[in-house]
């Protein structure tokens, strides 16, 4: 069953027409500037691959991906759930080198998803990768980068505010850098998205760092796949979003695993016949780049910069008869 919530009083700076203009408007800035900071070009992208070659990204590893056979080859194709492998492996095929990059709109369907105001079955991300050295595959360099994304997101929001100056969305530039141990140490009796609203709240822009594996408590922050980041040098950027006044999650990034963190956290994750995968092979024999790269919410960061309550004021998708019975009492529009 889906949760929605409309807050009390809210009503869209923006009506349905402007919203559609402004969209288009904040994706075209905002990409703009994600290539300048982090020196990207556009790439085209899969919808689907071979799920023999494991480049599909299982999520948490519970997800089920949709799946569906090819008349011509008589196999199966799987829609991705992300483009986390396929991009490392597309930066060694198309000869890119260290401080270049690529990015590409990703689009997935997420059957499993639990809907509420800020997720849909429906995924669209600016999905990015770039290649780095062994002497900038550090923490350091990964912070650099975090301050670099933060600063395109707040300033598309500057340029849309000049457009529509109706739209009284504010967002703090500095981030606040924490690890999921030391975020669970200052919050010990809460889950772990009650102290990421309380971390959140306090200090509006914050990248909360190293989640996959376990920690103290014996559960990790969150889940995270093994073989696309390095569970000590990844994490979340979140901002705190005052129209439904919580925490809101932008973009899952980090630094890619290398043939060590791969071998460590396969084996961590009893996962180790993963190894016998094309993508998993080249890796481990040290193939392929070292890589950074992440997702950032198309429709999530539409919703936080135009000041929406509900993902579908942004995104067409499908949604339950309680969502759409809920949003139309309370006047708002999902496209």
């Amino acid at each position: 069953m889906s949760k929605v919530y409309i807050p009390k009083g809210y009503e869209s700076a923006l009506g349905l027409y402007d919203t559609q203009t402004a969209i288009g408007l904040l994706k075209r800035t905002f990409e703009e500037r994600l290539c300048l900071v982090l020196n990207l070009k556009r790439v085209s992208a899969p919808l689907f691959v071979d799920p023999t070659t494991g480049l599909n990204d299982d999520l948490s590893g519970t997800e089920r991906p949709v799946r569906f056979d090819l008349k011509e080859t008589g196999k199966d194709a799987v829609v991705v759930h992300s483009l986390a492998k396929w991009k490392r492996m597309a930066l060694s095929v198309y000869g890119f080198s260290a401080g270049e990059g690529l990015y590409t709109d990703m689009n997935a369907i997420r059957r499993d998803e639990e809907m509420d105001n800020l997720h849909s079955v429906y995924t669209d991300q600016w999905d990015w990768e770039k290649i780095i050295t062994p002497e900038t595959r550090n923490v350091e360099y990964l912070k650099n980068v975090v301050r670099g994304i933060v600063g395109a997101i707040c300033d598309t929001l500057d340029f849309l505010r000049c457009r529509y100056p109706q739209i009284g969305v504010e967002l703090t530039r500095t981030v606040k850098f924490i690890t999921s141990q030391e975020l669970e140490d200052l919050y010990p009796e809460l889950s772990s998205k009650e102290r990421e609203n309380a971390i959140v709240k306090e200090h509006k822009t914050v990248f909360i760092m190293q989640i996959g594996d376990k920690l103290k408590s014996g559960k990790p922050h969150d889940s995270r796949a093994p073989d696309y980041d390095d569970w000590s040098l990844n994490g979340d950027i979140l901002f705190w979003d005052d129209v439904l006044g919580c925490a809101m999650e932008i973009s899952s990034m980090g630094i890619r695993v290398d043939e060590k963190a791969l071998d460590e956290q396969l084996k961590k994750s009893g996962l180790d016949e993963r190894r016998a995968l094309p993508f998993h092979k080249a890796l481990l024999a040290g193939k392929l780049p070292l890589t950074m790269g992440g997702g950032i919410g198309q429709s999530r960061l539409s919703m936080l910069l135009l000041g929406k309550a509900h993902i579908g004021e942004v995104q067409v998708s499908l949604w339950d008869e309680q969502t759409r019975r809920t949003c139309a009492e309370k006047g708002v529009v999902l496209l």
